[in-house]
C-alpha cells in the first residue's frame, strides 16, 4: 500500500502499522475483548469522515455492475424439513435479495483493495480473531466485493456459514439499515431453537442494535450469533465493502454458488470445484 492509500485509515487512532507499540497492544486487547464479549467488534471511524468520500466514489462508479439475485432462505440456509412443525425455525423462509459487485472490478489501483491487501490490515484482523490459519481469499470474484442495497432491501435473520466477516461501511441509505444481532445464541452443541423462534417472533430480549456509520470497520463472528440488516428506505444506496479471509490458501467458491452471487464463473472455479470455499455473505 502506498503512503497516500494508507492515509485512508486513521492510523493515529488505529496504529495497526506499529505492531510493537503500546498503542497497538491496547487496540488489539480492546478489539479482542469486544469479540470475546459478544462476537462483534466495531472500530468507529477506521476510515475517517473526511476520507470516506473517495471510497464512496469508487463504490458508486461500479455499483451498476453488481449482480442481483433473489431467493427465499431460512436462518440456516438449508432446505425445508417436513419432519419439524410448520412454525419451527428450520421451516420459516424469508425473502432475500443480493447485489454484489464482483472483486475483479477492484483492480490494483482500487483503494478498497489496497486496504485489504495491506499486510498490516490482515495481520491485525487475524490477531484480533486469534485465528491460526488465516489467508486472503483466493477467489478472484469474491475477495474484495461491495454489497449494493437499495430501498426496501435488507438481509433477513440468519446465521453465517463462515466463522467471521470483515466489513467496512461506506455509505448509508437515507434511513433504515440498522444491524441487529443476538450474541452467541447457539453453540456447536445446542441450536437453541426456542431462542431462535423468539427472535423470529419479535419477542426476544437478547437483540442488540448497531447503527454503523460510513468509515466504521466491523469484525463479526456470525456463525453462532443470529443477525440481520433491517430494510432500507430512501433513494440513497447503501454500500458496504466485504473483505474475505479463509482458513486455506487456495480456497475459492463453488461454481454453483459463484454463479448465483456474481452471475458468472471463471476457470479457477471449475478447476478447484469441491474445495471448501463457499461463504454466505452479509
Amino acid at each position: 500500500m502506498s503512503v497516500d492509500q494508507s492515509n485512508l485509515i486513521d492510523l493515529d487512532r488505529y496504529p495497526i502499522h506499529l505492531p510493537s507499540s503500546h498503542e497497538y497492544r491496547e487496540l488489539l486487547a480492546q478489539t479482542q475483548a469486544q469479540l470475546n464479549d459478544d462476537g462483534c467488534a466495531v472500530l468507529r471511524g477506521f476510515v475517517p469522515a473526511e476520507r470516506i468520500a473517495v471510497l464512496a466514489d469508487e463504490a458508486d462508479s461500479v455499483a451498476d455492475l453488481g449482480h442481483r439475485s433473489f431467493n427465499k432462505t431460512n436462518v440456516y440456509f438449508t432446505r425445508d424439513n417436513p419432519d419439524y412443525p410448520e412454525n419451527h425455525p428450520l421451516r420459516r423462509f424469508f425473502d432475500r435479495s443480493n447485489s454484489f459487485v464482483p472483486a475483479d472490478n477492484f483492480g490494483v489501483d482500487s483503494r478498497l483493495r489496497n486496504i485489504y491487501e495491506w499486510r498490516h490490515f490482515s495481520t491485525f484482523v487475524q490477531q484480533a480473531l486469534a485465528e491460526e490459519r488465516f489467508f486472503r481469499y483466493a477467489d478472484p470474484l469474491a475477495d474484495v466485493i461491495v454489497n449494493v442495497a437499495e430501498e426496501g432491501a435488507g438481509f433477513p435473520w440468519h446465521f453465517d456459514t463462515n466463522n467471521y466477516t470483515v466489513t467496512l461501511a461506506i455509505q448509508n441509505a437515507d434511513a433504515g439499515g440498522a444491524f441487529e444481532y443476538c450474541p452467541n445464541l447457539r453453540t456447536p452443541e445446542d441450536e437453541n431453537y426456542d431462542a431462535v423462534e423468539a427472535v423470529l417472533d419479535g419477542r426476544s430480549t437478547q437483540v442488540k442494535t448497531l447503527v454503523l456509520q460510513p468509515g466504521d470497520l466491523q469484525i463479526f463472528k456470525g456463525r453462532y450469533s443470529l443477525h440481520r440488516v433491517k430494510p432500507l428506505s430512501g433513494p440513497r444506496r447503501r454500500y458496504v465493502a466485504i473483505y474475505s479471509f479463509v482458513e486455506e490458501p487456495a480456497m475459492v467458491g463453488s461454481p454453483e454458488r459463484t454463479r448465483q452471487l456474481y452471475g458468472r464463473v471463471l476457470p479457477i472455479h471449475t478447476d478447484r470445484a469441491g474445495m471448501r470455499g463457499d461463504t454466505l455473505i452479509d
